[in-house]
């Protein structure tokens, strides 16, 4: 299991940005330095300050995209350019800035194979996971919907694909390409790609999505024990 240790209470710690880029094209990867003793389960998040003046009380919750056995942190940002707060700043600084990390904290950690439901930047939680299970070759039973506007918008694919292989299901809602029927994940869909509603299921994604989707695999025969949700 990946949550046999639950880390302690740690305050807050100045980091550097070691390494800070795009990914796509409104997301961007920061590195950042580990702290001693900074410890998360892989799918837990933090609150991250930029540390200037004018920002280092302005907190956002983000989560570790890295394994737990590296050397550094890593998170991947949303950057929002029209709504002139901390995302927007985020996307104008790099390496050599200093950000602001809090105390550990989410409800998303893995219990066992079962489905994982991502949609946009819903995806980071999972990356740690993932990485995670891979790494000791045990992804085996588990799958990964993951639902974007368009195809440019997909977080980390090729590193997915390779991971999941076959258990990597992408849907886009906004693919403007000839001949492309925008899908989005309703009942008749969770039915044609999921055979059990009775496994485990990880949800991650803006409120609504998650919230839809829940009613939908509860309505299909999944429990309240079995779904996996930031509260």
């Amino acid at each position: 299991m990946l949550n046999n240790l639950e880390p302690a209470k740690m305050g807050q710690h100045i980091v550097k940005i070691l390494e800070a880029h795009y990914i796509t094209h409104d997301v961007k990867r920061f590195v950042v330095e580990k702290p001693s003793g900074y410890d998360f389960i892989p799918g837990q998040a933090t609150d991250v300050a930029i540390n200037l003046p004018e920002w280092k009380d302005q907190l956002r919750p983000f989560t570790f995209t890295s394994l737990r056995t590296q050397a550094y942190l890593e998170f991947m940002i949303k950057i929002y350019d029209g709504h002139h707060g901390v995302t927007q700043k985020l996307g104008s600084i790099n390496a050599g800035a200093e950000l602001i990390l809090h105390d550990v904290y989410g409800a998303i950690t893995y219990r066992g194979p079962g489905v994982f439901i991502a949609g946009g930047s819903g995806i980071t939680p999972f990356i740690s996971i993932f990485r995670e299970l891979h790494k000791h070759r045990n992804l085996q039973g588990n799958k990964l919907i993951y639902s974007n506007k368009t195809s440019e918008d997909v977080i980390m694919e090729t590193e997915l694909q390779e991971m999941l292989q076959n258990d990597f299901i992408k849907i886009f809602t906004r693919e403007n390409v000839v001949g492309f029927r925008g899908l989005r994940i309703d009942r008749s869909f969770l039915i044609k790609h999921i055979a059990n509603f009775s496994q485990n299921f990880y949800l991650c994604g803006p409120k609504v999505f998650v919230e839809n989707i829940t009613q939908l695999l509860l309505d299909l025969g999944a429990t309240a024990e079995t779904l996996v949700f930031e509260k």
